[in-house]
């Protein structure tokens, strides 16, 4: 059993980094404010989840397994929540869109 929980949580830190990787490429490599915070609050969030979902596997106390279980109901509760008021935060004062994007949604004359 001791195994077998040992391959899940190297298993899910292993993906747990490579989402935190992806999210660290969108932030260097997306065009815009808008997308990069997508890349950051999505991919990073998912990173930091399973990563913390790894530890809550391998910790053999309960007050680890808790706090790491409250850490993932945090940043799930927060990270898409945040995301969003720094983005209408932003276009508010005036970052626009890259030209690259098709919609623009917040516009008024959409």
């Amino acid at each position: 059993m001791n195994d077998i929980a040992t391959l899940i949580s190297a298993a899910l830190l292993v993906i747990g980094s490579i989402f935190a990787l992806i999210a660290a490429i969108g932030l260097l490599r997306l065009p815009d404010l808008y997308t990069r915070m997508h890349a950051a609050s999505k991919a990073g969030t998912m990173g930091s989840c399973l990563m913390l979902i790894a530890l809550a596997i391998h910790a053999s106390d309960v007050g680890t397994v808790s706090r790491a279980l409250a850490g993932v109901v945090f940043f799930l509760l927060t990270a898409p929540v945040s995301a969003h008021l720094l983005a209408k935060a932003a276009y508010s004062v005036g970052y626009r869109l890259h030209s690259s994007s098709v919609r623009d949604e917040m516009s008024p004359d959409s």
